[in-house]
């Protein structure tokens, strides 16, 4: 299923091309194969940026964990797009339910600005597998986008609903 090739031809509108991605690509799109596990690869992807944020964030100073959780959403979002159109192209799916790099990145912003608490990961998880799931407007309008930009943005309007609602759930002191 993997291979070292680099490019995947362009393809007309409309038309799916199938294939093998780049393994850079399958390797970022399914964040190291998480999300090759089953059942419900968007939740392991999700737990995964949970775990490894946990591990990072407590190992950090508070004043520097936003700045590095937004520079490793920003990273996730950056290498995200382009290994989901890969790998999307390669599958000749619009959005393959393996590419978990946008539920990592979506995960990642949800818990911008949160404490690295088991209270506030556990919230921030719930809040962003909800969003990502319900979809509200205009998330769902957003998978229309192109390839993996599609794949990629609506998991980061989702992450950007569920940081207001955490941001009020720590405002109004809830966790």
């Amino acid at each position: 299923m993997l291979t070292t090739k680099t490019e995947m031809p362009n393809t007309e509108a409309g038309k799916a091309e199938t294939g093998r991605p780049a393994l850079w690509a399958f390797l970022v799109a399914t964040f190291f194969g998480i999300g090759t596990l089953g059942p419900a690869p968007g939740t392991w992807g999700s737990a995964a940026a949970i775990l490894i944020w946990a591990g990072v964030g407590s190992s950090i100073k508070p004043g520097l964990q936003a700045s590095v959780l937004a520079t490793m959403a920003a990273i996730a979002v950056a290498i995200g797009i382009p290994a989901a159109t890969r790998v999307a192209r390669a599958s000749g799916k619009k959005d393959p339910g393996f590419v978990v790099i946008d539920e990592v990145a979506g995960q990642w912003i949800t818990l911008l600005f949160a404490p690295v608490t088991w209270k506030t990961l556990l919230a921030g998880f719930i809040l962003f597998r909800g969003f990502d799931i319900l979809k509200p407007p205009p998330v769902r309008q957003l998978e229309r986008l192109p390839q993996g930009t599609g794949i990629v943005v609506d998991d980061v309007a989702a992450g950007l609903y569920a940081l207001v609602v955490m941001r009020l759930v720590l405002h109004f002191g809830l966790l």
